[in-house]
């Protein structure tokens, strides 16, 4: 009879664990700034101006970011950034995350971007990587575009010197 009475409350509990389980979508995440940083050796870094929109109806706080980026296909950089903070509900907040290039790594993007003998306007990039939410775990998230490039350099004379 114990064993009956144990086994029937866990079935009354079941609903009220169900219920705690909310369905989230995943986060909406696009590059939306480049900035350089200070690199060591042969690696360049980047911050990457992410802007995160939370589709759901809770706030989502989170507590670190991991992202790997690819570029023209070939794989560019990765970073990590214990950042933390609160995505509201319906809303969008812009993080940074610095990620980490090989300096051998720009320059054969480089090479075959030249390959055709004139620099393209654009770049196509694809993103993939996680926001760690304490209560949720990590998020994953994925996205892709083009990147614009400036269109000239300054020319010589328009340095000072």
């Amino acid at each position: 009879m114990p064993r009956l009475s144990v086994l029937l409350s866990l079935v009354a509990l079941i609903p009220v664990g169900c219920a705690s389980l909310q369905h989230t979508d995943p986060p909406q995440v696009t590059i939306v700034g480049v900035e350089p940083a200070s690199g060591e050796g042969l690696e360049a870094r980047m911050l990457l101006k992410l802007r995160v929109q939370n589709p759901n109806s809770t706030p989502l706080d989170y507590n670190g970011t991991y992202v790997e980026l690819d570029v023209l296909g070939k794989s560019f950089g990765s970073g990590v950034s214990s950042e933390s903070g609160t995505v509201p509900a319906f809303g969008e907040a812009v993080i940074g995350v610095p990620i980490t290039i090989s300096v051998m790594g720009i320059l054969g993007q480089a090479m075959g971007m030249m390959g055709g003998g004139k620099t393209p306007d654009k770049v196509t990039y694809e993103m993939r990587g996680k926001l760690n939410s304490p209560a949720l775990g990590a998020l994953r998230f994925k996205s892709q575009g083009e990147l614009t490039l400036p269109s000239s350099l300054p020319a010589t004379s328009d340095v000072a010197q």
